[in-house]
């Protein structure tokens, strides 16, 4: 198994190398602070070592992290002019995507408009994997898979880490008199992903005691913890992505500001072989930059 560092984690650090100030690194990529923060986190998470340490006002690099900023230098050049060699209406062919379908019809399926303005010579099919995880279908090009990023044998890299925090509809909310304190979700009904994993880690991570959770509704894909939970037929365990357009629009609320980390992510893969591809490339290029815009503008402290 191989892990790659993604793009937009890569440019965060970059810019932040270069610019020696995270604040001033957010106005070049039009993030905010926290977003390019978060995007060095990562880096610094996969890679196993510290890249930057602070100096003064300001931030500087490790002797590790001088090292690895030429790197990214080089990388981010030859994807930049790699980028200028396939430029849009010039990349062809047929790219077949999987997305798990929470991710899929929550986020990325009110976004491919703009990718096929960038490519229209590219046939463009999205299908979804019969689990999140599952990365078995040799007629896909690229999986958007959600897992621990164990797939031996696969290019793997890292696409977004995701925060976990109750949601509900406001209509929810108002009939059940508000939600006072995280205990009291104990007696409300609550909606599970597969199983009550999630919500026993967010409470706990609230400082509920006693947790008993009984009944409730368990679900086999985020999709449908979402759709329930816009319909006001409980509360569910929301994350920065799929929740995010729901949140901004007043649809769902979040109750407690408390978040939690998913210990799952997730993740591109695709075999060696097609992931060299120049539709595969575009894709994933596209894909990076509308995720770190997504994850600014939904970011989940």
């Amino acid at each position: 198994m191989r892990h790659y560092p993604s793009i937009s984690a890569l440019r965060a650090f970059e810019a932040i190398s270069r610019l020696g100030s995270v604040s001033s690194a957010a106005r070049e990529l039009n993030l905010t602070r926290s977003a390019v923060s978060h995007q060095v986190n990562v880096l610094e998470q996969m890679l196993g070592f510290v890249l930057t340490e602070k100096v003064g006002r300001g931030i500087g690099l490790t002797q590790q992290g001088e090292r690895y900023a030429t790197e990214a230098r080089r990388v981010l050049k030859i994807l930049h002019e790699a980028a200028r060699w396939n430029d849009g209406p010039e990349v062809t062919g047929r790219l077949s995507v999987s997305c798990v379908p929470g991710l899929a019809n929550y986020w990325l399926c009110r976004h491919l408009g703009d990718f096929i303005l960038q490519y229209p010579k590219i046939t463009l099919h999205i299908s979804a994997p019969s689990a999140p995880d599952d990365t078995r279908n040799d007629n896909v090009d690229l999986f958007i898979a959600y897992g621990n990023g164990s797939w031996p044998e696969q290019y793997v890299r890292q696409l977004m880490t995701i925060r976990l925090f109750p949601v509900c509809s406001p209509m929810f909310s108002h009939q059940v008199g508000g939600l006072s304190s995280p205990s009291r979700l104990l007696q409300m009904p609550l909606l599970h992903l597969v199983s009550y994993t999630d919500w026993r880690v967010w409470l706990a991570a609230s400082g509920v005691s006693d947790i008993h959770l009984e009944g409730g509704i368990t679900f086999s894909d985020a999709n449908f913890v979402q759709s329930a939970a816009l319909a006001g037929q409980g509360v569910a365990i929301g994350d920065n992505m799929v929740s995010g357009d729901a949140l901004a629009k007043g649809l769902l609320i979040r109750p407690f500001d408390i978040s939690i980390e998913s210990p799952r992510a997730y993740y591109l893969v695709a075999s060696p072989e097609k992931v060299e591809r120049p539709e595969v490339q575009a894709f994933i290029a596209w894909l990076e930059s509308r995720v770190a815009e997504a994850q600014a503008r939904y970011h989940a402290d």
